[in-house]
């Protein structure tokens, strides 16, 4: 199967998302694919060989590392000769165009948020993952919570657009604790747990420079389980256990940073209510193949829905993969039902 990966692009969660492609793409080549990996805003430029050449082409030693920061997309846009407006580099497009599927290792705005979705769709051109609609959906915190309100337990939120003007009245009205979040953005860039009103302040000024629009969360103390969701059935949950602090960017991708248990080691009765509520914001949003939901468990067991990511990362410290390993599918074997699973929701128009 020709299989074009589609990596990189313009979101701050870039860096992980050309870890994940790098990864991707060597699992397919070891199953016998011919997979071309190609960044999403850079494209075909500054490779001088026939496009055909690409799905031989070496994997760049700089896809491989996950940077313990989040990029400077100025500075990567500034570093592209192609001064295009658009998202997309030169050549990608017609490169997918001639692959039997894409698959979709974005992360984030320009990935994750439905809009390639979106153009590949309306080129006719297979993809893995979601379709534009619930990508879409899922990436909108507040939007999702309002959809699966009714459906599951989820902490209380309000949305708010952050402004030079009005940071000092949001940080002296807001109840503590809280944390904040960008309303579109994933891998815990810009997500902060507030205790007190100077870190509030510092969290919401940050927040302007993400684009303003951010969900204050009620802070639900208890422990972090996730569950990812594949071909309808929930997997194995895992527990994540930050050495330090809480699970945020550095954790995420610093390996050894954060202990996580798969299977999490919690009763019965826990795991089932965690698939049941991960499903069911599947579901109600209209997800298809594989996504992976957040969740804060309480005490007495009540699984607190934070968030569901649609692309979740396939990087050598990501969750899903080791959640499919629980079940014994290993990591290619993983890559190769997303694919099938995609290319037979794209027959079904989703």
């Amino acid at each position: 199967m020709k299989i074009v990966v589609l990596a990189g692009g313009l979101s701050p969660e870039r860096n992980v998302s050309l870890s994940s492609g790098s990864m991707v793409c060597q699992a397919l080549r070891d199953r016998g694919h011919q997979v071309a990996l190609v960044d999403l805003f850079f494209g075909l430029e500054g490779f001088e060989g026939a496009p055909e050449e690409l799905y031989d082409a070496p994997i760049p030693d700089s896809f491989k590392r996950v940077s313990r920061q989040a990029p400077d997309l100025a500075q990567v846009r500034a570093s592209r000769k192609d001064q295009s407006p658009s998202a997309i580099g030169p050549g990608v497009l017609e490169l997918c165009q001639s692959a039997d599927v894409a698959y979709l290792a974005l992360h984030g705005t320009c990935g994750e948020d439905g809009r390639i979705q979106a153009a590949l769709d309306l080129l006719g051109v297979p993809y893995t993952g979601s379709g534009c609609l619930g990508s879409a959906i899922a990436m909108d915190k507040d939007l999702t919570k309002r959809l699966v309100a009714d459906q599951v337990t989820t902490p209380r939120w309000e949305t708010v657009t952050v402004t030079p003007e009005d940071l000092e009245e949001l940080t002296e009205r807001t109840e503590l604790p809280v944390v904040v979040k960008p309303i579109a953005s994933g891998s815990s860039i810009g997500v902060y747990i507030a205790r007190t009103r100077e870190e509030l302040r510092r969290a919401l000024a940050e927040s302007i420079q993400l684009g303003g629009r951010t969900v204050l969360e009620q802070y639900i103390e208890g422990r972090e389980i996730q569950v990812a969701v594949l071909d309808g059935k929930a997997l194995p949950s895992i527990e994540i256990i930050p050495k330090e602090g809480f699970y945020d960017y550095e954790n995420k991708y610093q390996p050894g940073a954060a202990l996580e248990v798969c299977p999490a080691e919690i009763p019965a009765g826990w795991e089932e209510r965690l698939g049941q509520a991960a499903l069911a914001v599947f579901q109600t949003i209209g997800l298809a193949v594989y996504a992976r939901a957040d969740f804060i468990v309480t005490e007495d067991g009540t699984p607190y829905f934070l968030e569901i990511n649609t692309l979740p990362g396939m990087t050598p410290t990501s969750l899903v993969p080791q959640e499919a390993a629980a079940v014994g599918i290993d990591y290619g074997t993983l890559c190769e039902i997303i694919i099938r699973k995609s290319l037979e929701a794209r027959k079904g128009g989703l």
